[in-house]
């Protein structure tokens, strides 16, 4: 059966998706679409399931219910399809420890199609990873920025990456950061990414991070997780627009004896008394109820002003709660451990090599094909 017109128009999307571990219910009924040529971000505190969406996402664990798709594929039942024009670059670096990026590129380059070698070389270059370095003695900012430059010389449709600056330098980060906006900016001003730049069709981003001053300025739509679900789904720009910060002195008058009631069409998230006046983030700001604020009788010296990502998060997302450490035996660590030698891309992952683990042999049969560098 054909999936549904809007989940064919859709990059990743999930359906009704439930994910438990034993008794416990991380998220239930979510649904969220990503739509192509997008750059969506999933936010959340630690324990609301932003990698758990990801491994539903990848084909790696089933759903408790619903579904994940790719391109209108179901990624479970139709994984090996579905990731075909999918890129991962995931949390924990993984290759195989003595190939160096030239030899995992030669394998990479006969399963996609659309590999471009002179992305590949001009992406290495920028970021001066080493190229006879074997994977395993890379830094770790050197491993992600290498299955970066991989991942994105395979032309995908969907780039996804789970919490790609986790453990990185500062130097690294911006690097990564900097690669991400140079892909962004191949498209001209006010043209619809979805349509590509005339040389490749523009892939949308997934990304779950906790990094949410690095991609505030690359990020088009955002998801919130927590309480099992999304607490906000829209886009960055709509949640720039209604969170402000709100900031005026009472003034009691011969009109005006009532105080407390003058934020009531604001939906304040949290209001504080200071000894100059009030200080509140509001999630419904509108010019024209800001101009009633203004004009309201006793309400002196009033001012908005715009809110970070971060403020924007943590307004949402409440103050962090104590977790207890994961057991390493737990289901949910062993869960984390099976992303270790994954990435949908293709490096050495068990699909692409028949469901075994990959092995130097795997990697070497493919040296007949075409060389990368010198």
């Amino acid at each position: 059966m054909s999936p549904p017109e809007t989940t064919q128009a859709s990059a990743a999307a999930f359906e009704g998706v439930c994910v438990r571990y034993g008794r416990t219910t991380l998220l239930d009924n979510f649904t969220m679409r990503v739509a192509p040529g997008s750059f969506h971000a999933i936010l959340g505190r630690n324990g609301t399931g932003k990698s758990s969406l990801i491994r539903c996402l990848l084909g790696l664990q089933k759903p408790s219910s619903g579904h994940t798709r790719l391109f209108g594929l179901d990624s479970w039942s139709e994984r090996p399809l579905s990731l075909a024009r999918v890129a991962v670059v995931p949390e924990e670096p993984d290759a195989p420890a003595a190939q160096t990026v030239p030899a995992l590129a030669r394998l990479l380059s006969r399963v996609h199609k659309s590999w471009s070698q002179e992305a590949l070389l001009d992406r290495v270059t920028r970021l001066s990873i080493p190229m006879s370095t074997p994977f395993g003695n890379l830094s770790r900012g050197q491993k992600t920025l290498a299955m970066f430059a991989l991942a994105l010389a395979s032309r995908p449709r969907l780039l996804i990456l789970d919490e790609p600056t986790l453990g990185l330098d500062a130097v690294a980060r911006k690097q990564l950061y900097t690669e991400l906006l140079d892909e962004l900016a191949t498209r001209p001003a006010g043209h619809d990414r979805a349509a590509g730049d005339g040389k490749h069709e523009a892939p949308a981003i997934l990304i779950a991070t906790h990094d949410l001053d690095g991609i505030e300025n690359l990020a088009d739509r955002v998801t919130i997780l927590g309480g099992r679900g999304p607490l906000v789904d829209e886009p960055l720009e709509n949640l720039r627009a209604r969170y402000r910060r709100l900031r005026y002195s009472n003034e009691r008058t011969e009109t005006r004896t009532r105080f407390g009631n003058e934020l009531d069409e604001f939906d304040a998230v949290s209001v504080k008394v200071r000894g100059w006046g009030i200080e509140a983030i509001v999630s419904d700001f509108d010019p024209d109820k800001f101009a009633r604020l203004v004009n309201q009788d006793g309400v002196l010296d009033a001012e908005a002003e715009a809110l970070t990502l971060e403020e924007i998060f943590l307004a949402v997302a409440g103050p962090e709660k104590s977790t207890s450490p994961i057991s390493p035996g737990s289901p949910i660590a062993r869960l984390r451990r099976g992303l270790s030698c994954v990435t949908a891309q293709g490096v050495v992952s068990r699909d692409l090599l028949g469901g075994k683990e990959p092995s130097h042999g795997d990697v070497r049969e493919e040296m007949d094909a075409p060389k990368l560098g010198p």
